[in-house]
């Protein structure tokens, strides 16, 4: 026997092996899920309709409007200085041109850096908030859970039946 067919016999036995313990042990999944009460709730949908969230979301808004305006100006004043050497570039002195186009690209690359830290400033105020709506929100799900007598509740899921989904009854906690 070749190097080749006892590569394709032992990987054939271990898929046979995989089929055999696999359907041994679906009589067990089965009676397990069987006797079992899954609930699903949508974290996006939470972070979404949920007050707290919105609260969270408002909060960041309003403390990060001031910097988002002055990037904003910022932004404006970048666009019209560029505007203005294009149009006058062709009347500009070599060192005038000069000059402007490296005013320009300080002024570019400290906008850059303001809107670096800008972006990392908001995602990290916007994780810290989410952390406590999602923590508040696990707090709910678990007392759903053991009021209603679920044996597991899943936040993330490729699919989810509308039947076992209870983030209206999550929502409705949170925005009491």
């Amino acid at each position: 026997m070749n190097l080749k067919s006892r590569h394709n016999f032992s990987v054939s036995s271990l898929a046979a092996l995989a089929l055999l313990v696999g359907s041994a042990m679906l009589p067990g999944i089965t009676q397990a899920q069987e006797g079992s009460r899954i609930g699903f709730v949508s974290t996006e949908r939470i972070f979404r309709e949920a007050a707290p969230a919105k609260a969270a979301q408002a909060k960041i808004e309003q403390e990060f409007s001031r910097r988002d305006k002055e990037l904003q100006d910022m932004a404006a004043r970048l666009k019209g200085m560029s505007d203005k050497l294009d149009k006058d570039a062709a009347l500009l002195s070599e060192g005038d041109r000069v000059k402007r186009q490296r005013e320009l690209a300080d002024l570019d690359k400290d906008f850059q850096r303001k809107q670096r830290e800008f972006r990392e400033d908001l995602n990290q105020r916007r994780n810290e908030e989410l952390a406590v709506v999602l923590e508040r929100t696990n707090k709910v799900i678990k007392q759903i859970a053991e009021t209603e007598k679920y044996d597991i509740v899943f936040q993330e899921a490729v699919y989810a039946s509308p039947r076992i989904d209870i983030t209206d009854k999550v929502l409705k906690a949170l925005n009491k």
